[in-house]
């Protein structure tokens, strides 16, 4: 079978998969649509939580990231990685323990105001758009390519089948979903890596392939440096970024993880904290196998990319790039007429322009692998972008009817009334998610790095803070919170859109880039935070209480008592 035979049976098989989870464990109440029902297992937590979190800049662009940046590309690695186990270990058990549906609940039930509970809503939809809008274009992308349709109507392909699952099955729905779609996901990205490390080292593990010498006997990070020093790209193992900001942007990628709210809410699915310890590590296990793969995978797209195309002659290209041509996502501009792909550092002479986030996509044609490896990392690409456009999705839906309505608008709705109300803000939540698809600030990863920025800005400080730090209070936490996303969002406005007079790199502030600034942000929002919660009343004793409460392991209360 051709690869749009075998991508249409595979995707049409997971999709069927997915959509049949969702109407097998549909919601019932509102318990179910926000948590789960609480009652979901570590083991599949885990499973969810790794494919929630492993969304499409995790297996699309992250790879593709490293394969043109090298060294620099790492950031993302590191990041991503580390900031999980901050989440894991700093914050998922207390949270777990407060017992709130969603992290504006938490803030606005721990800052005792419904003004932080409403600026919390606001962050959270701020960070969730973001994160979303990288999602549906990874779907796009995906749907471009592999189905021949343009990138718009895969995207709105994908609205259809994200708004199904969400809207139908909730939480309860969506988790199952995740469950099924981290085995495509996993499946899909480790099978090509396995074959090309076969077909490059003569190793099986990529890796370890990764630091292996190649068929010729020269090790593979030696010869992709001398690949790119020859068309005069910086050396991959070596960095152009400045250590100021190779720090920033991991300090943003990490504390922005630790306050992802669609991440986050997995941990309130579980029955006990105990059990919110364990689907973590569970979690860190089911990421940490993409995690290693990425730059093995990253290193031999790079290699055999510059191999089969530079300097060769158009007609003499394999059948590969005219498919990646086609979408528009590479382009080859012969500006000496000389009929051959001059692809080098020098913008003036370069011809060649490649979009980073095709690489992963493109890797198994690259390698001439079969049809069916191709058309399974294509339903693995939707898996990862769907799975975690899905979590976002429920975290804007509930921050409407739970944290602006139920809690604010309409305390006496009925449980009915407020699951309808979620349903409906999920269906609104995927229009603008779409469209936000269409048309994106930028290529997946960075704009998810930009999501990350905004929930390091925002909510990190006031969730660390409100679970470690007694004497803060509400006054505190709206200051931050304000303060930390405009400041964000500020820059991320002047430096990525050239709003507010715009600027080029030279410009950033100390050097650091809109992905690093959301380190900033933070320190201005702990700042504040702690200067104005100083000089205003302390909370309440009750409140003062619940902090200690909740830092304190199960069952100590107790026996402390007898």
């Amino acid at each position: 079978m051709d690869i749009l035979t075998w991508t249409w049976v595979l995707v049409g098989l997971t999709f069927t998969l997915y959509i049949g989870i969702a109407i097998w464990s549909r919601a019932s109440s509102t318990g179910e649509f926000y948590v789960a029902g609480k009652g979901v297992h570590p083991i599949a937590n885990g499973l969810a939580t790794a494919a929630d979190w492993m969304s499409a800049a995790s297996f699309i662009s992250m790879a593709g990231l490293i394969s043109f940046d090298g060294y620099d590309g790492s950031v993302y690695l590191m990041g991503w990685t580390g900031g999980y186990v901050l989440l894991a270990l700093l914050l998922a058990p207390y949270l777990r323990k407060f017992g709130k549906f969603t992290v504006p609940d938490f803030i606005g039930d721990r800052y005792y105001s419904n003004v932080a509970r409403v600026v919390a809503v606001f962050c959270a939809l701020i960070v969730s758009f973001t994160y979303v809008a990288g999602q549906m274009r990874g779907v796009g992308l995906v749907f471009s390519r592999f189905l021949e349709v343009d990138i718009n109507t895969g995207v709105i392909i994908g609205m259809f089948i994200v708004l199904f699952y969400a809207v139908l099955g909730g939480m309860k729905g969506i988790t199952y979903t995740q469950v099924a779609q981290y085995c495509v996901l996993i499946f899909a990205f480790m099978v090509p890596a396995i074959f090309i490390s076969i077909q490059m080292t003569g190793n099986p593990i990529p890796q370890l392939g990764f630091g292996s010498a190649g068929t010729d006997g020269v090790y593979l990070l030696d010869k992709l440096d001398g690949l790119n020093r020859e068309l005069g790209f910086h050396e991959y193992t070596s960095g152009s970024k400045s250590k100021i900001d190779v720090f920033f942007i991991t300090a943003a990628l990490m504390v922005g993880t630790a306050g992802l709210p669609h991440v986050i809410v997995r941990f309130f699915t579980v029955k006990k904290v105990s059990d919110a310890r364990k689907s973590a590590g569970w979690a860190l296990l089911f990421i940490a196998i993409l995690y290693t793969t990425a730059p093995a995978i990253a290193l031999f797209a790079r290699t055999n990319l510059i191999e089969t195309v530079s300097n060769k002659k158009y007609e003499d290209l394999p059948e590969w790039f005219s498919n990646w041509e086609a979408t528009g996502l590479i382009i080859f501009d012969d500006k000496n007429n000389d009929g051959k792909v001059q692809y080098v550092a020098d913008a003036s002479t370069n011809e060649l322009t490649i979009d980073k986030d095709i690489m992963v996509l493109a890797n198994p044609e690259i390698a001439r692998l079969p049809n069916w490896v191709i058309a399974l990392v294509a339903a693995g690409g939707l898996a990862a972008a769907l799975s975690t456009a899905a979590g976002l999705l429920l975290v804007i839906s509930s921050s409407v009817s739970h944290d602006i309505i139920k809690k604010i608008i309409k305390p006496n709705i009925s449980d009915k009334g407020e699951l309808v109300a979620a349903r409906l803000s999920a269906v609104v939540a995927v229009t603008i998610a779409g469209w936000f698809g269409i048309n994106p600030p930028d290529f997946v990863a960075a704009t998810v790095a930009l999501a990350f920025g905004l929930a390091a800005a925002s909510f990190f400080p006031a969730i660390v803070l409100g679970i470690f730090y007694k004497r803060m209070n509400k006054e505190g936490a709206i200051a931050g919170m304000i303060v930390g996303i405009i400041l964000m969002l500020f820059y991320m406005m002047k430096f990525k859109f050239d709003w507010f007079g715009g600027g080029t790199k030279d410009d950033w502030w100390f050097g650091i880039s809109p992905e690093g600034f959301g380190t900033v942000a933070m320190f201005v929002n702990f700042i504040v935070s702690i200067v104005i919660s100083s000089f205003t009343p302390e909370p309440p004793k009750e409140v003062q209480e619940i902090v200690d409460n909740i830092r304190i392991p199960s069952g100590v209360g107790n026996a402390q008592e007898h």
